[in-house]
């Protein structure tokens, strides 16, 4: 067996032998699947009571007691009770939360009242209270002004129209569904995976030649094999532990999610779905679903995770050699921030524009970053649901492999030197001075 392969084997056998990598491997699915059932158990465990306002309305904006989601409102006398007063009432009454106060129109235009209305609470208001409050104010104003020039609302009412614009992509044969939503999940759910295990796993090559070479065992390695097979045998170890627990984690949150499903905490509401179906309406979550599978099925589902295999392990390979550079060249982890910025601001910067990525996944960008290796893994897996011509996905997969050699034999000739130098904090003069040491 080739010397690098041995090292390799050695990083799977002790890294999935400790204790960290059986955590961590338990822990992913069981936090995704926490994401996944949290919102719903929150929504369930804090469904408030609703607040109960007084109202003092000086403005007479409000016709007695409208209905607004989340409180009930009381609606007091402007005539008869103050600011003061109900202010002093809900500071007494323990079955009084709060009081929404709006002061008097000026030259009978309610304007002012609108701009002026308070809400006051003994506790911190719950969020989205004030702008509910406000939706109904502004409402009841507009309808006061339409019959104030002589309009009844319920004419203005009927004369609206609700638009409904599906949007459909041109094929060969016909047209389907757009599904601008599902490829800008599937897109930046892909690139968000890619940034964090890149920054995980070649993090953890960085961290494995640091210790080696502290504890000196490097030195004792080196007499066997060669810095360059070690490194890319560390390489390729550490990349088949990602893959491993990556494997681990798609099956066990597969297995969980279908559990939840199973048990109904992501299911639609059945009182909901019978009343919609004896009314012979399709349940909301029914046509979402029915949506999403077209869209699905569209996108060549296979195609798109083989994409992402590619980049996933491109993009760890690329960075994970010059992570193991970084590891060699330094004597402690403190030493390698001087680094870490110029190999990591790529990768970043490319987060940050994802945004501008898929609001214009063709642009020159767009295309620009799918191209060079160092931003290539996310770039172009955001823009893949999209789609991308031939040429281009076949241009950065060869820049991809090529960065990767490139990388790789700059890498090897940092290690070899870097590994056994003690003592000195490099400097970036010193790589490229290791770069051009001939062998």
């Amino acid at each position: 067996m080739k010397p690098f392969l041995l090292v390799a084997q050695r990083e799977i056998t002790t890294r999935i032998r400790k204790r960290s990598f059986l955590v961590m491997t338990i822990l992913g699915p069981v936090l995704f699947i926490g994401l996944m059932v949290a919102p719903t158990l929150i929504a369930m465990s804090s469904e408030a009571e609703d607040l109960n306002l007084i109202v003092v309305d000086h403005s007479y904006v409000l016709p007695g007691t409208p209905s607004v989601e989340g409180a009930k409102l009381a609606y007091f006398d402007p005539k008869e009770v103050s600011q003061e007063q109900a202010i002093a009432l809900v500071r007494e009454r323990d079955d009084i939360d709060g009081l929404l106060y709006v002061p008097e129109s000026v030259n009978s235009d309610p304007e002012f009242s609108l701009k002026n209305a308070k809400l006051y609470t003994e506790t911190t208001a719950p969020l989205g209270m004030a702008s509910e409050l406000e939706g109904v104010l502004e409402r009841f104003a507009y309808e006061g002004k339409l019959r104030h020039f002589g309009v009844d609302p319920a004419l203005v009412t009927q004369a609206k129209s609700d638009a409904v614009i599906e949007a459909f992509e041109l094929r060969e044969e016909g047209s389907e569904a757009s599904g601008t939503e599902i490829k800008t999940g599937i897109g930046f759910v892909s690139g968000i995976l890619i940034y964090m295990f890149t920054f995980l796993y070649a993090a953890q090559i960085m961290r494995g030649v640091i210790e080696e070479k502290t504890s000196r065992i490097v030195e004792v390695l080196v007499t066997s094999v060669k810095p360059a097979q070690l490194m890319l045998g560390k390489i390729l170890g550490i990349a088949a532990v990602g893959l491993l627990q990556f494997g681990i984690w798609i099956a066990l949150t597969a297995a969980a999610a279908s559990a939840v499903g199973a048990a109904g905490l992501l299911s639609p509401d059945p009182a909901q779905l019978e009343a919609l179906g004896a009314a012979g309406q399709t349940p909301p979550e029914l046509g979402e679903l029915q949506s999403v599978l077209g869209t699905l099925d569209a996108l060549n589902l296979p195609a798109l995770i083989a994409m992402f295999l590619f980049y996933f392990l491109s993009g760890y390979l690329f960075y994970g050699a010059l992570f193991a550079a970084v590891g060699a060249a330094v004597d402690s982890e403190t030493d390698t921030q001087q680094f870490m910025l110029p190999l990591t601001l790529p990768l970043v910067l490319t987060f940050i524009l994802s945004t501008s990525i898929i609001e214009n996944p063709n642009g020159p960008v767009a295309v620009a970053l799918s191209l060079i290796p160092f931003s290539a893994p996310i770039a172009m897996m955001i823009r893949l649901p999209f789609g991308v011509p031939w040429y281009e996905l076949a241009a950065s997969m060869s820049l991809m492999v090529l960065g990767f050699l490139g990388t790789v034999w700059v890498a090897a000739r940092i290690y070899r030197i870097g590994i056994l130098s003690y003592g000195k904090k490099p400097t970036y003069g010193d790589l490229w001075k290791w770069i051009r040491m001939k062998p």
